[in-house]
């Protein structure tokens, strides 16, 4: 009796939390509820070159990625397609044509010297920089559009106070005679550092550059899009010739992540891979209101019908298993809010499947009990007989299930993925719901002298046992 009476209290804490988190933290809707625009991006091959490959095409996503954070969109989607394509989710953008100019093009990348007697300016510029990202990263879940557009005016501004502290080299020493970029490991520790290659032309300007600003204090500007990514500075001891052999580190405490992104972006602003709007979709703001009072209408019907059936049939145990529903239900959302799940359609649909493998689960468990009952063990022991027996077939059903789900999250796209996740943790948390919820509830219930009568939890035991008893007679 402790025992279930913790379980209680750990049950009580768990909905009391949830409860919280979802009055607390909003769940973001995806392009087909909220309404925006969808662009699918068709990245060719440049002249000379056979295919995409994976890493110029995370290179160029890199570079989207980039893009759309200057557009301000809250909670965007980027992902890759197949091997040449980059799919943009741009929700409540209603605009597409910006979103094809800004995202259009191929990306330009740029090494650009420091002005003289502009270092105390960069460094103020680029502390107000540090601050005005973190406010972007904590304006990306607001709906506050002032907030979000003052924001990227500030941003904007800041971008272009920077661009003016440096300038080209001539020619200019662009992306175009980048040949690789990638972060590498040092010795020490756990910093990493980017190693950079040129072709024997921009080996040449890079020598150049770096023999000009060695030892001065002031930086070389990596530009991307006219934004600065990277003011590596040059050491003293390279003043006589520069940074010779095309080939150069930039040192710095990177960690694996930093170094790998910089290498990354390094890379996509090389490419000169033309990129063009393959596609544009856009989805009204209205659609997805009505697609989503369809869904609770949809979702609130077949959940009374359920819980109707389970206490006709069941009857107690039908009671229980509907408040263990309800408890699944309020997890669940609390698991989307907290994991930060984007809902879509297909995600809501996995959640109302979900809602069907928890009732699964149920029906098994009080199935086994009636034919304990009707075998004619006593009440407790049926109940426990009951659970222990259907333990096996919950936990084959539920991990059948989440193998497909993750089979169709590693090899779906897009909304297949969202439907994926949120069957895939409804299941996770119906098994909870089930074994623990169902569980204590019902042996609690088995505790109390008023519901302990065997017809509460098999109706039409009488008639049963009687016809067991005259076929045992004759």
């Amino acid at each position: 009796m402790q025992r279930q009476q913790s379980l209680l209290a750990l049950i009580l804490v768990l909905v009391i939390a949830a409860i919280a988190v979802i009055a607390t933290i909003p769940i973001p809707l995806g392009l087909d509820l909220r309404g925006g625009s969808q662009l699918t991006i068709q990245v060719k091959p440049a002249p000379g070159m056979k295919e995409i490959t994976e890493r110029e095409l995370a290179g160029v996503q890199k570079v989207v990625e980039g893009r759309i954070n200057g557009l301000g969109v809250s909670e965007p989607v980027i992902q890759t397609v197949g091997a040449d394509k980059i799919l943009v989710q741009l929700p409540g953008v209603n605009d597409p044509e910006q979103a094809e100019r800004v995202l259009g093009g191929t990306a330009q990348l740029e090494f650009r010297k420091q002005k003289p007697g502009t270092e105390t300016q960069l460094f103020a510029f680029q502390s107000s920089r540090v601050e005005l990202k973190a406010k972007q990263q904590e304006l990306r879940n607001s709906t506050d559009k002032a907030a979000i557009n003052k924001n990227q005016e500030e941003l904007q501004k800041n971008n272009q106070a920077i661009l003016e502290l440096f300038e080209s080299t001539d020619p200019p020493l662009n992306g175009k005679y980048l040949q690789d970029a990638y972060g590498e490991p040092t010795q020490q520790g756990n910093n990493w550092n980017v190693a950079i290659r040129f072709e024997q032309k921009g080996g040449e300007l890079f020598a150049e550059i770096t023999k000009n600003l060695a030892g001065t204090g002031r930086s070389i500007g990596i530009f991307l899009d006219n934004e600065l990514i990277s003011a590596p500075v040059v050491g003293p001891e390279f003043a006589a010739n520069g940074i010779t052999g095309g080939a150069a580190v930039i040192t710095g405490r990177f960690t694996a992540q930093q170094a790998n992104d910089l290498g990354v972006q390094l890379r996509g602003g090389a490419l000169p891979v033309p990129v063009e709007i393959a596609e544009i979709r856009t989805v009204g703001a209205t659609l997805g209101k009505d697609s989503i009072v369809s869904s609770i209408y949809a979702g609130s019907g077949g959940l009374l019908l359920v819980l109707i059936f389970m206490i006709l049939y069941y009857r107690l145990p039908g009671l229980i298993a509907n408040i263990a529903l309800i408890i699944y239900a309020i997890l669940t959302w609390a698991c989307f809010a907290l994991l930060g799940v984007t809902l879509t359609l297909p995600g809501i649909a996995g959640f109302i499947l979900s809602i069907g493998m928890a009732v699964d689960a149920n029906v098994l468990i009080f199935e086994r009990t009636r034919e304990e009952l009707q075998a004619g063990k006593s009440l407790y022991r049926s109940v426990e007989s009951g659970f222990y027996r259907a333990f096996s077939s919950i936990l084959d059903g539920n991990v059948t299930t989440v193998i497909a789900c993750a089979a169709l999250f590693w090899l779906g796209a897009g909304l297949v993925k969202g439907f994926a996740l949120t069957l895939a943790l409804g299941v996770a948390v119906s098994m909870f719901t089930a074994i623990t919820c169902s569980r204590t509830f019902m042996f609690l219930a088995i505790s109390i002298p008023a519901l302990r009568k065997p017809e509460f939890y098999c109706p039409n035991l009488s008639a049963s046992g009687a016809s067991n008893k005259t076929e045992v007679a004759q």
